[in-house]
């Protein structure tokens, strides 16, 4: 799906506001949650997000995992108008279980390891995380259009609703 007009400008095809499912989150790290926080507002500055069905925006998004599924409720921010996208899971496990240890490796690297071995683990680090973010991508095209950017931080909000007990 192309961006539509008007989208590179961000204005009604833009998040405004963004939520997570808090209750499908038992304990995060304080990286983990150091992630999100960042995510969150790198977001809210600056996205590019436009609904195949038309609707307008601004949007507040709310993101919840429900039964293996990714659900993202989009409610326009100008007439209250709302949808709620459906994206299975399962084509992300792969990724988002890899991502995870790499995350982990390079969180002990910082606290312990030397300039280069941090770089080589962030390096693998940024590389799943993009191949994350253009699944994502792929699999809402039809549903909605994301710059890359955007997709990056979703999917890094997706990787924090992921961690359940």
């Amino acid at each position: 799906m192309s961006e539509p007009e008007g989208a590179s400008s961000g204005g009604q095809f833009r998040i405004a506001n963004i939520t997570l499912d808090e209750h499908t989150v038992v304990r995060r790290s304080p990286d983990i949650e150091h992630e999100r926080a960042v995510a969150i507002f790198d977001l809210l500055e600056e996205n590019r997000f436009a609904p195949a069905s038309g609707l307008n925006g601004p949007f507040d998004l709310h993101l919840a995992i429900e039964e293996n599924r990714l659900s993202i409720e989009i409610r326009s921010a100008a007439n209250g108008v709302s949808e709620t996208l459906v994206v299975p899971l399962a084509p992300f496990r792969g990724i988002v279980k890899d991502y995870f240890m790499v995350c982990e490796s390079y969180y002990e690297a910082i606290r312990r390891s030397s300039l280069v071995q941090i770089e080589a683990i962030d390096a693998g680090r940024r590389s799943l995380h993009d191949e994350g973010s253009t699944l994502l991508m792929e699999r809402l095209a039809d549903k909605v259009a994301i710059d890359h950017d955007t997709a990056r931080r979703l999917f890094t909000l997706i990787c924090v609703l992921h961690l359940r007990g």
